[in-house]
């Protein structure tokens, strides 16, 4: 497990998350990123994948699978994390679950690699300190298992690779 620098629809990996909203309809930070790097068909593979309740999706928590299409990753994990509503709303378990949904996607498509956003820490909200501990400890514990999957935290900018690489030097 790696903490990098840039731009997550530029990684060659096999697959790269989404910090999707339920709709899985594109939006802003890194969906709106994602969609517009992944071209039109990912809006028509999202489009194509069905509605468990109106306009969900996929429900917060939960992980979705599509093609890269344009992207250098061969898939995106489409997920949903939770909206921060001080911390006292299951957040954080919502948050870990996310990042297992993900991984167990991954490893069900025999994938090697995966790229993760700081999920949520966007305009959901979630503090980026408490964020990037929830998802390390969860990735630690699933990769005592999966070891051979490569993963990566993908920070759009130096203050948030600090954070999270702080959290992965002390966790």
């Amino acid at each position: 497990m790696t903490v990098v620098t840039g731009d997550l629809t530029r990684l060659t990996l096999d697959a790269i998350v989404n910090a999707a909203n339920p709709g899985l309809l594109g939006g802003g930070g890194v969906d709106g990123a994602i969609h517009r790097a992944a071209g039109p068909s990912l809006l028509a593979a999202c489009r194509a994948l069905p509605e468990i309740a109106p306009g969900v999706r996929c429900p917060t928590g939960e992980a979705r699978l599509t093609p890269g299409f344009a992207l250098p990753a061969r898939y995106v994990i489409h997920t949903v994390g939770p909206v921060w509503h001080g911390g006292h709303d299951g957040e954080d378990e919502l948050l870990a679950s996310c990042y297992r949904a993900c991984v167990v996607l991954a490893i069900q498509h025999d994938l090697h690699s995966i790229g993760f956003p700081a999920i949520s820490c966007g305009v959901y909200g979630f503090p980026a300190e408490r964020a990037a501990n929830v998802a390390i400890d969860t990735l630690r514990d699933l990769l005592a298992s999966h070891s051979d999957l490569d993963v990566r935290l993908c920070c759009f900018d130096d203050r948030m690779s600090v954070i999270w690489q702080r959290a992965l030097t002390q966790a």
